[in-house]
């Protein structure tokens, strides 16, 4: 069954509902600070109501959290000397008047054609986009074999408020945003989508096998917690 999205609101709780093939109800708070909610698709309005009232501490606490976290989001402009990351660095972008692509990276430093500064921001997510096609196999390499799964595709896309996903045909989809991540972040969301092939919900069972081929895992995610709202063009 495809997974359906909706909007709604419990109380004072403005939601996001999602149901799919799964036994259990999770509760997210998405990187803008929106409240997702994945329920079994036999679960009615008011079994779900009573799962997000079961939750309500966690979910002011987190959405608490969130805010303070994004006070600190970085806001780019497209001048000289602005900082944009690139697998976990940051490089300088220099505006130029001539040059072939509208956008290059050479000698570590970002240029683009002045002239396409309106365009820029498509400009970047084209550029991290094949960056990190050119990059995953490589990643894949390593931890496929480890975790003896393959997913059936993977591609890089806007994935909107999430680093990754695993559909239920074991697609695996990534943010072109993880081309900004330091390697090791970028490998955590790989073994976690990975990870969901055999286990759709974050169990026990499903953190263990992303903690046997990456023991210092909590690491990255943390990583992301705390710096995520900073991956922004």
């Amino acid at each position: 069954m495809a997974d359906t999205l909706n909007v709604s609101t419990y109380r004072d709780i403005s939601y996001q509902l999602k149901k799919s093939d799964r036994k259990t109800t999770s509760i997210y708070i998405e990187r803008d600070g929106t409240v997702l909610v994945i329920a079994p698709s036999s679960f009615d309005v008011e079994k779900i109501e009573q799962v997000i009232e079961s939750k309500r501490s966690w979910i002011y606490k987190s959405l608490a959290e969130w805010e303070d976290l994004n006070r600190t989001r970085i806001h780019r402009e497209y001048v000289n000397g602005e900082s944009f990351l690139y697998f976990g660095r940051n490089y300088r972008l220099q505006l130029v008047k001539d040059q072939l692509e509208p956008l290059t990276f050479h000698y570590g430093q970002f240029k683009l054609l002045d002239s396409e500064v309106a365009n820029a921001p498509d400009h970047f997510k084209n550029f991290y986009k094949t960056k990190l096609e050119q990059r995953l196999d490589e990643r894949l390499k390593l931890y496929q074999p480890k975790m003896n799964l393959k997913p059936a595709s993977i591609r890089v896309m806007e994935l909107q408020n999430r680093w990754g996903s695993c559909t239920s045909k074991g697609a695996i989809n990534l943010h072109w945003k993880c081309a900004m991540l330091p390697l090791s972040v970028l490998d955590y969301v790989i073994v976690h989508e990975l990870a969901h092939l055999e286990d759709k919900n974050h169990s026990p069972k499903f953190w263990r096998t992303i903690e046997k081929v990456m023991p210092d895992y909590d690491e990255a995610k943390k990583w992301l917690k705390f710096n995520g709202a900073g991956m922004s063009l």
